[in-house]
């Protein structure tokens, strides 16, 4: 399964998931060889033991069952918000994916129910609080766990209502737990796994615009594009900074505004054997124009190996014990520990929040006229002959008050989560990975730095309208076009919490890639199967 297929079912709904012939098969000889082993009279953790500090605990296999509804209902002591639903949607898929690998020992209903809750799009609410991220997000799977059983509140059709009533009304039975089930589906990193795969798209997008944006400012602060020339970044050839580089490079060919180095050059007097004097324009722009790509590009190298690394995790059996078909055994691990997806998690929380910080600098010296190379102060439109109106309005300085908000908020939240493992559950749990809470930082961050990206791209297209759009790139001229389809110039002070809505929404549809004609968004088919 693949990231592309996590996104189109957690965004566009899993009407059409199917439970694969294969799959089922290997869940039965899985679940068969549970049953077996069972009948044995040894001893499986979860199984016919406690849980956790518990497993020295030992219970006859007829108690076997009930304990799998006892581990859900102590479980449900989630905290805080309630996960969005695409997050929700996401966990689903996951899990059903995790479980249908056949290496759990559930049985297959289990997987068949939860991909019914996507198929008619019955939402367990999940708290988002409460998982440590190390036998598995243990506190909001408990949650899926429960209506599965016919337990709890989902949202179905708009509406709070009770899980076991909706399932009846759809005609699907509840799950009769049996030994291991409820294990198999809490015990696990699919929670995590799905903040973290939307995360991963976001920020993809983010990349994108974020180098849209760069180009905007180039322009409007009459930049000089020979800092993106290949000759520079091949000779430093880390890949997503070419990538940056290079698309920067292409969206500016044609400017009249920002201009090739050589040009740049030449709009400065000779010196004429004088001993001094003063360039008319910088032959070198600011950093947050001129190593937009060693920025970005970190990103852009982050979010290969962190897709990597996430694709391994949605494909892997992270639950415990794994039953081995083959040589009729079951196995004890670790594979619920969250480890790659909170390294991952974390090192994309920092790349994205560099991103946020980078724009809001391009939007400083934009806004700034000590700096915007002969800009109004904070982008205010000219008044003409109408004396009154001069010094009442104050453009974009609000603006920029609140991108620095954004900026600072996305870089406080970029800190490890990794570092402040905690030992819980009676030293059993001595060393957690906190992942759900990496992975819910780089949900945030994601948002606050589109939010970064939506205020620089109004900022710069209002900058270009004082400017003169006339001397645009013409992909640069495209994304303004766009822009204003939505956002109209500002010519007197007025709210514009709708206008920074309104290009959240083209960044996340990729309506600004596509202007732009970037091909490499992250988009796919709506195919998925578990």
């Amino acid at each position: 399964m693949t990231l592309d297929a996590v996104e189109v079912v957690a965004r566009q709904g899993g009407t059409t998931l199917v439970y694969a012939d294969s799959a089922l098969k290997a869940s039965r000889r899985s679940r068969d060889l549970k049953l077996g082993l069972i009948d044995t009279g040894q001893p499986i953790y979860g199984v016919t033991t406690g849980f956790g500090d518990s497993v020295t605990n030992q219970i006859a296999p007829q108690k076997a069952a009930e304990l799998q509804r006892h581990l859900i209902r102590y479980h449900l002591n989630g905290t805080g918000p309630l996960a969005p639903a695409e997050v929700v949607r996401a966990t689903l898929l996951i899990r059903a994916n995790c479980l249908a690998r056949g290496n759990s020992g559930v049985q297959p209903d289990v997987v068949e129910r939860l991909l019914d809750l996507l198929r008619h799009d019955v939402l367990p609410q999940v708290p988002e609080r409460g998982s440590v991220g190390a036998s598995g997000d243990l506190v909001p799977l408990c949650y899926v766990a429960a209506t599965l059983i016919g337990e709890g509140e989902v949202t179905y059709q708009g509406q709070t209502r009770d899980a076991g009533d909706v399932l009846a009304e759809l005609g699907l039975e509840a799950i009769v737990p049996e030994a291991k089930d409820g294990l198999g589906l809490i015990n696990g990193t699919s929670f995590s796994a799905a903040f973290a795969s939307l995360a991963i798209r976001d920020a993809q997008r983010i990349a994108n615009a974020a180098d849209v944006c760069t180009a905007l400012a180039s322009e409007a602060l009459l930049g000089n594009r020979g800092h993106y020339a290949p000759f520079i970044h091949d000779n430093r050839p880390h890949r997503g900074q070419i990538t940056s580089a290079g698309l920067l490079f292409a969206l500016l060919d044609g400017s009249q505004l920002s201009l090739p180095h050589d040009q740049v050059v030449s709009l400065n007097d000779s010196l004429d054997g004088a001993g001094h004097g003063r360039l008319k324009r910088s032959i070198q722009d600011r950093y947050s124009l001129r190593c937009a790509p060693h920025v970005n590009g970190v990103l852009r190298d982050t979010l290969t190996w962190v897709e990597d690394w996430m694709t391994t995790e949605i494909n892997a059996s992270t639950d415990n014990p794994l039953f081995d078909v083959e040589a009729g055994a079951v196995h004890s691990g670790g594979n619920f520990y969250a480890g790659h997806v909170v390294q991952a998690m974390d090192s994309l929380k920092v790349a994205t929040a560099s991103v946020a910080d980078l724009l809001d600098r391009q939007l400083q010296l934009m806004v700034d006229a000590k700096f915007n190379n002969g800009l109004t102060e904070n982008l205010i439109h000219r008044v003409e002959g109408d004396a009154w109106e001069k010094g009442l309005h104050h453009g974009f300085k609000g603006m920029q008050i609140a991108c620095s908000s954004l900026t600072a908020e996305a870089l406080k939240h970029s800190g490890p989560a990794t570092v402040f493992s905690r030992s819980t559950e009676a030293h059993n749990q001595d060393k957690v990975s906190m992942a759900p809470i990496a992975a819910r930082d780089a949900r945030r961050i994601t948002e606050l730095t589109r939010e970064v990206a939506a205020i620089h791209l109004l900022a710069a297209c209002q900058a270009l309208d004082l400017r003169g759009i006339d001397g645009m790139s013409p992909r640069t001229r495209a994304v303004h076009a766009l822009i204003r389809t939505v956002a109209p110039f500002v010519d007197a002070d007025r709210r514009m919490d709708g206008d920074i809505k309104a290009v959240v929404a083209l960044i996340s549809s990729g309506s600004i890639e596509r202007a732009a004609q970037i091909t490499d968004t992250a988009t796919a088919p709506a195919e998925a199967a578990a």
